[in-house]
């Protein structure tokens, strides 16, 4: 079984523990505008032949992407971090006892009191000493103190639920890390300083130390690339698919400052080759729109956006967004149709199937809604989930349900 670690978050909840058996994840991460990989088999393009980035100063070259990109040991601890790790944990045989005193001391109220920052990126030193992170920067720091305390600790890639526009027309996906701990026998903790409803998450994986530090490169590339500072962000960009080419979002991010640049033949190649490792990356499909819009290329345009709609259709999300936009304008007995849409297409799914039973109970269906929460109960694997399930149907019974909506 595994259980979670909870810091405390300036946007989501107080900190806690709360258990789970598993979980069934363009623009910087935490801020969170990327793409998960499907790890679809396809011939790798080497990344040494990137063409040069033409820029009015000049021309970059990939060759030189390693000495304007350096990249610092993310997970180098200094001595007085080292003396932090011995003071909270040392002397302490139980791998458990030293993984809740290593969380407790970085918490609020702990000696660090760790504050977020979606904007706070850097290593594990420069965390430990400024007291602020993001998601991947606390993962930096915790990765480092609990490998110093002898603990089995690896980053864990959180890919969201996404999102649409209210026209329904553009997707937002949002990815995540935090930590992983194995104990063992002892069970297996997942650590995070923000961390997400359980409702929102879609998958996971873990990922090795050079994603994080490629990932670390595109923080830094698509900040860049947000003041259009392309002399920053390519470099950037390239070392981040040195170190971890596998990744569909770096290829689709660094298409996207080709395309800024003004070479469009290159974005394009690397909106495609995106799609080769992930076929149903939507941002890349909606890069390939944008691109032939510009373009003038209407039939491809249109290509793409037929592909869009219908992914978009097959997924399961998407209709029980249409839910709940129903649900806000109080059309319950809408947004039930658009959650059995939903539940047609992953009938499995515990936060489908409880948000299909609270629907059932503002239709004053209350067997219905029952049988649904039972059924959201059986298929959940995290425990605050089932213990949350319980409760309400628990309230069912009593008549005394709460309000539309989920942990």
């Amino acid at each position: 079984m595994t259980y979670s670690v909870v810091v405390r978050s300036a946007r989501w909840r107080r900190p806690g523990l709360w258990r789970r058996a598993r979980y069934g994840l363009a623009g910087a991460l935490c801020a969170c505008m990327l793409l998960a990989c499907a790890g679809v088999s396809t011939a790798p393009r080497a990344v040494s032949e990137l063409p040069p980035l033409q820029l009015n100063q000049g021309s970059l070259q990939v060759a030189a992407a390693a000495s304007l990109a350096p990249t610092p040991d993310l997970l180098a601890v200094d001595p007085s971090m080292r003396a932090f790790v011995q003071r909270y944990t040392g002397g302490v045989r139980s791998a458990r006892q030293r993984l809740m005193l290593l969380h407790r001391a970085l918490i609020g109220g702990g000696l660090l009191d760790l504050q977020y920052d979606p904007a706070a990126d850097g290593t594990a030193r420069e965390v430990f000493r400024r007291g602020t992170a993001n998601c991947l920067s606390y993962a930096n720091l915790f990765v480092a103190l609990a490998r110093e305390a002898g603990l089995d600790a690896a980053y864990q890639w959180l890919e969201m639920r996404p999102q649409w526009s209210r026209s329904g027309a553009r997707v937002m996906v949002r990815l995540h890390v935090n930590v992983t701990v194995d104990l063992g026998s002892g069970g297996r903790y997942m650590v995070d300083i923000d961390p997400a409803p359980s409702r929102d998450v879609s998958g996971s994986r873990a990922i090795s130390d050079s994603d994080a530090q490629a990932l670390y490169h595109n923080n830094i590339a698509m900040q860049a690339l947000a003041v259009e500072d392309l002399a920053t962000a390519w470099p950037h960009a390239v070392r981040a698919l040195q170190l971890s080419p596998r990744l569909p979002h770096l290829w689709l991010n660094l298409g996207a400052i080709y395309r800024l640049a003004g070479q469009h033949h290159t974005a394009e190649s690397l909106y495609l080759y995106a799609l080769e490792l992930e076929p149903q990356n939507r941002s890349a499909m909606n890069n390939l729109v944008v691109l032939y819009a510009m373009e003038g290329r209407d039939a491809d345009r249109r290509y793409w956006e037929a592909r869009i709609e219908h992914y978009r259709d097959a997924n399961p999300y998407y209709h029980a967004w249409l839910g709940d936009l129903a649900g806000e304008q109080g059309d319950w007995r809408g947004a039930l149709k658009h959650y059995r849409d939903a539940l047609q297409r992953l009938p499995g799914d515990s936060n489908l199937l409880y948000s299909t039973g609270l629907i059932h109970y503002r239709l004053n269906d209350l067997a219905a809604a029952a049988a649904y929460i039972r059924r959201a109960m059986e298929a959940a694997t995290l425990r605050s989930e089932i213990d949350t399930y319980r409760l309400q149907l628990q309230a069912l019974r009593h008549g005394r349900l709460a309000a539309v909506g989920s942990s």
